[in-house]
Order: C-alpha cells, then structure tokens, then sequence
C-alpha cells in the first residue's frame, strides 16, 4: 500500500510500504477514507520536531474497519469508524478517568514502529479501547466535519473546558490555525458570551466570526495584551484558550487573563520557558491548565451535535489533496496558503 513518510525538513513523500495486517488479538486493520494534514506535523515538516528518515506521519483519520482480532468484540469488518489521534486500551486507571493520553498501553499514529494515519490503511492496536463506530450512512459533507473530532476539534474542546469556558463569560482564542478556530466553535457552544479571535489573517478571521467570534484582534505581543485589555475595561476576559505553543503567545494568553481567570493551554509548547510568568499568575490568581487531550474521551459528547448539525467545524477544512497531492498540501500548509489540507482516498 502507499503512505506519507518524512525523510526530513520539507521532505515528505509518498511510498510504498508494507500492508497493515493483524498482529495482536486486539488489533483491527482500518482502511482509511479520510484524513488530514495537522498543524503540529509542520513541527517535523519545518525540522523542529525530530523523525527518523523514512518515518511514518499523520494521526487524523476515518475509514472502514478491514479486519478485527479475535479478542476484538466491539467493531467487525464493514464498520465505518472515526480514530483519535491516541490509541488507548479504555480499561485503564487513566482511560476510566477520561485521561486516554496517559494510557500506559496507548501511544501516538506514526511512532516508530507505528502506522501513521495519511496512508492507504492502518493496523489499529486495543481496537475496542481506540475507535468510535459511526453510523455508515453518513453523508460526505457530515464525514469531513465528524473529521475534525480526531484531534482539532476536540482540542479546542479541550482547551475551552480546561478554561472554565462557562455562559455568559468573556473569553479570547489565541491562534488562527484550525485548533484555535475549533477553540471558538467550543467557546459558543460552552454559552460564552464574548469572543475575541486573535487573528492577523483576513481568511482565517472570517472563518472565527461564522464560528461565532464577536471581535477580533490582529495586533500581537504588548499590543495585543493592550487592545484586549481596552476592550474589556481594563479586566481582561475571564478565559483564555491558547492554542499556538510559543512564548510570545503564552505571555499574551496570560496577560490578557481576568484577574481570576483561566488560561486552557494546547499548543504544543516550543522554546525555553514557553512563556509562563509564575509570579504573574500567583498574584493575579490565574491558572493554567491543558496540555494533550483526550479526544477519546470527548468524541462521544461532541459526536451528536455534528451528526445533528448543531456543530460544524468542516470550514476548516479548505484545500482537498489525493494521496499523491500530500507533499503539496504540506507545503501549502507550510506557506500558510492553506489553512488545513484535507486529505481524500
């Protein structure tokens, strides 16, 4: 079958490697109908993130259930089914608590040894424990949005409820790619009241208004904190989602912060510090919480809002790339003349 690979910065290709076949009773093999590009693969993409040569990328995806073990009871061939970007075996301490990220058996699409989700199929280990079955007449439109709850989507879930996103508050989204727009999505469906999109970029800012954003701010660093604070009297909000991983962008979550407030962080951090004042947050009582989410653990809540069209977060979405088209899609990523690639088999 083919796969996206790494061989290094802005080197991705598109190769042939070995099928997926069952190698434990609890494995399923899933052939993959949908799937994506991450903001977090620039990372390897750009060089900064390390991978061997030759390795494997990609952890969205969605697709049709080949085979199953025999210990697996929960899925059989035929099943269409959406995976989080984490395996995890769902019998765990930590899965029980809604934590699958931190489970001892569970690891990421594309480790080494692992298949990375932007291939033709992929082996799936603790199938039962990973996967969330989706009724199979879903139509095509609904498929890419049911997409973004692999990871985007509920990272920005994430990154609301580890905010205190609550109704009527004031909350500002740090970051325009797809994480910080599903953030918005998030925030207006948690009943914020107020939302600011710190967002520099006219395309990506129009998308954060129809996600629900009220205002927007393109200024960043000293002047972001400046604009925020003036137009909320001075306080600040009372939720900060920050979903971009620098320094810059951690201290501004954290100034604009209400006294009070919370900062949900899920960029993946880069970089010294990653910006955190602790003597800031200790006197003006901000928390912070986040880090990776368990998207397992939020499918299952934010499935029946997209399949009843209450929650659409599929504009995130706008270039469509084959299999073959993978390397542009990067690249186009990478020059930011696409917000996210979507990518269709």
């Amino acid at each position: 079958m083919r796969a996206t690979v790494i061989h290094g910065p802005n080197d991705i290709r598109i190769e042939h490697v070995p099928d997926p076949v069952i190698e434990r009773p609890t494995d399923a093999v899933v052939r993959v109908t949908h799937a994506c590009v991450c903001g977090s693969d620039l990372w390897a993409y750009r060089g900064v993130a390390a991978r061997q040569p030759g390795q494997r990328i990609g952890h969205e995806f969605l697709g049709v259930v080949d085979a199953v073990g025999a210990e697996v009871g929960g899925l059989r061939p035929g099943d269409r089914v959406l995976a989080p970007f984490v395996w995890s075996d769902g019998t765990c301490d930590f899965c029980s608590e809604g934590l699958h990220t931190s489970c001892p058996r569970g690891g990421f699409w594309g480790e080494p040894g692992s298949d990375g989700g932007q291939g033709e199929a992929v082996r799936v280990p603790h199938a039962d424990g990973t996967l969330v079955r989706l009724p199979g007449d879903v139509e095509e439109a609904r498929l890419r949005a049911l997409l973004t709850l692999s990871d985007v989507m509920s990272t920005g879930h994430h990154a609301a409820l580890a905010a205190g996103v609550r109704p009527g508050a004031t909350v500002a989204v740090v970051g325009d790619g797809a994480v910080g727009l599903c953030g918005v999505l998030a925030a207006r469906r948690l009943g914020a009241e107020r939302i600011i999109a710190l967002s520099r970029h006219a395309d990506r800012t129009a998308v954060a208004y129809s996600f629900g954003a009220t205002d927007a701010v393109r200024q960043r660093g000293e002047e972001a904190v400046a604009a925020v604070r003036d137009m909320t009297g001075g306080h600040g909000v009372h939720a900060v989602l920050e979903a971009v991983g620098t320094e810059e962008a951690m201290r501004t979550a954290i100034s604009i912060a209400r006294d009070g407030g919370a900062v949900g962080f899920v960029g993946v951090p880069h970089g010294g510090s990653a910006g955190v004042d602790i003597g800031q947050m200790f006197g003006r009582n901000v928390a912070l919480r986040g880090g990776v989410a368990p998207a397992r653990a939020y499918i299952p809540d934010l499935l029946p809002d997209v399949l009843a069209g209450r929650l659409d977060p599929s504009p995130v979405f706008d270039l469509t790339v084959g299999l073959d088209e993978v390397p542009a899609g990067y690249a186009a990523m990478d020059e930011r003349r696409a917000l996210k690639a979507l990518i269709t088999f």
